[in-house]
């Protein structure tokens, strides 16, 4: 059984959602010309038949996938019936143009001027959400968004480029040299490029994001049975604190609660009932509306939850 539960935590970590890879065929597809440099961006859509303004979910692809190939959420919103929008954001994070970059940012926020315009959204109750290099983006869509967004949740995202580099390289895994390609470094890795594409770095807009939820997920085990250390989430989340200067210190992560669980995988709070998706929470945190959960799992999404946790 234990080696089944390992098989099954590695088969999550994989970037390509196998589970979610085939189209809906209640999904509709369209492009749109970025305003920057004239190039075609395809995206899927599905409109809400609600005869009401209907919220707008904004899901974002993967490091190594595009809006051609992951459909994680689109039946959880069909379900629901609402809006739902997938852009390309310049595809697989290996170019200069991909990564966070303006023009990726840009994209994406053309694609929600294109929903607003398109769909009957309910333009108070527009959710970003994205897993791995999706989380990634969304924490990016965060920091530099010119929309009001109402909720945005990042699930086992990555904010330092620069610390995921050199994790990517212990692991010897793809990731570092997609880092140097994507920061158009050459063939050597430029820290300075690198920060320039990290959330973790840049300056947060506090006052225009007072309204907006954060949600932060990781799974324990991340890092472990995946790519992306929990250090991840930690980190941006402590930042944003820092940030909006948040003067109760038990509202931050502490360095020992870090270590503790990067070191065992695991932490002890003595309340063993507060659960998500039938999983363990481990480890929780928030300060006004952002929050952050650490949950019993591997570098995943859960995906039967996630449109109900989002909606505040």
């Amino acid at each position: 059984m234990k080696n089944v539960k390992i098989i099954f935590l590695l088969l999550l970590c994989f970037e390509g959602e196998i589970a979610s890879a085939q189209r809906p065929e209640f999904l509709k597809k369209d492009s749109i010309n970025s305003s920057l440099d004239g190039n075609t961006e395809v995206f899927y859509y599905a409109k809400s038949i609600s005869p009401k303004a209907a919220p707008l979910v904004v899901q974002l692809h993967s490091w190594s996938t595009s809006s051609h190939s992951t459909f994680t959420l689109a039946k959880e919103a069909r379900a629901k019936n609402w809006n739902y929008i997938l852009p390309n954001f310049r595809g697989e994070n290996n170019t200069p143009k991909a990564c966070c970059s303006k023009f990726a940012i840009a994209d994406i926020d053309e694609a929600i001027d294109w929903a607003i315009k398109n769909m009957n959204v309910d333009a108070k109750q527009i959710y970003i959400v994205g897993f791995s290099g999706g989380g990634y983006a969304t924490l990016a869509m965060y920091m530099k968004s010119r929309h009001k967004i109402h909720s945005f949740s990042a699930w086992c995202g990555i904010s330092d480029l620069t610390a995921w580099y050199w994790q990517s390289v212990e692991r010897n895994n793809k990731y570092a040299s997609d880092i140097i390609k994507c920061t158009d470094a050459g063939e050597a890795y430029n820290e300075q490029k690198a920060k320039d594409r990290s959330p973790l770095f840049w300056e947060t807009p506090v006052k225009q994001r007072k309204q907006s939820v954060l949600q932060i997920y990781a799974g324990i085990h991340d890092g472990y049975t995946g790519a992306v250390p929990i250090s991840q989430s930690i980190n941006f989340y402590n930042k944003l604190l820092t940030d909006a200067k948040e003067k109760d210190i038990s509202r931050y992560v502490s360095q020992a609660d870090h270590e503790t669980m990067l070191k065992t995988q695991a932490f002890s709070s003595g309340d063993t009932l507060r659960t998500i998706d039938k999983r363990v929470i481990h480890y929780q945190k928030s300060s006004k509306k952002v929050s952050l959960t650490i949950f019993e799992g591997g570098h995943e999404i859960l995906r039967n939850v996630i449109l109900d946790l989002i909606y505040k």
